[in-house]
């Protein structure tokens, strides 16, 4: 049977055959009626056997929370996930609050970390909880040039991260970390270690306090 013609339910079972190849697979893409279906453009997006060229402009796409599973399906192929981060990132300023808000708690560590970016604290702070960001995620968002005032302020208080020695320095380097978190961490390094790793505005201000 020709896959130009199939419907929802008989492209589903298409995509469950143990012998399609890139062709059959682009063939498929190419029906309108089969591709009106979240659930066969998802599945077809999952398959590993679809043709880059086919998967990746699909993401365009599909819903939100959708891409967001693709991100975290463990048998997905690792540069699709990335291109449903990047379609995600993209996607964040056009996100209702509680939209970014529920991605910060569930979603990748990359899209956890371009959410530590908003100047919303209902979203911040339920991105530096992300149980899959890690600390070089943490210290990248840090260093931004245009890095909102919550994410020094949430970060400089967060159980797990204000003790981390590498997200304590990123910490000091900048004006916006609360002075009194900064004096906090700066206490507990020697001299040396300030001078070497503090920006001449923060150095008189914080070495004063030794």
């Amino acid at each position: 049977m020709n896959s130009s013609s199939f419907n929802e339910d008989q492209a589903l079972a298409f995509l469950q055959r143990r012998d399609l190849n890139a062709d059959m697979l682009a063939s498929l893409a190419r029906n309108p009626e089969a591709m009106k279906s979240r659930k066969v453009v998802l599945a077809l997006i999952a398959h590993p056997r679809t043709p880059r060229h086919v998967s990746i402009p699909l993401l365009r796409r599909v819903f939100v929370f959708d891409l967001m599973q693709v991100t975290l399906t463990p048998a997905i192929a690792a540069d699709i996930k990335r291109a449903a981060e990047d379609q995600l990132i993209v996607r964040l300023e056009t996100l209702s609050t509680g939209e970014k808000t529920t991605l910060a708690k569930r979603a990748s560590g990359r899209v956890a970390a371009a959410l530590l970016q908003d100047e919303d604290t209902r979203v911040v702070a339920p991105a530096l909880d992300n149980a899959q960001l890690t600390e070089s995620f943490v210290i990248q968002a840090l260093m931004k040039s245009n890095a909102p005032a919550t994410l020094f302020e949430l970060s400089s208080e967060h159980r797990n991260w204000c003790l981390r020695p590498e997200v304590q320095l990123a910490l000091l380097r900048s004006d916006k970390t609360p002075l009194a978190r900064a004096q906090e961490f700066a206490s507990k390094l020697s001299k040396e270690v300030l001078e070497s790793v503090l920006p001449d505005s923060r150095k008189l201000l914080l070495l004063s306090g030794q």
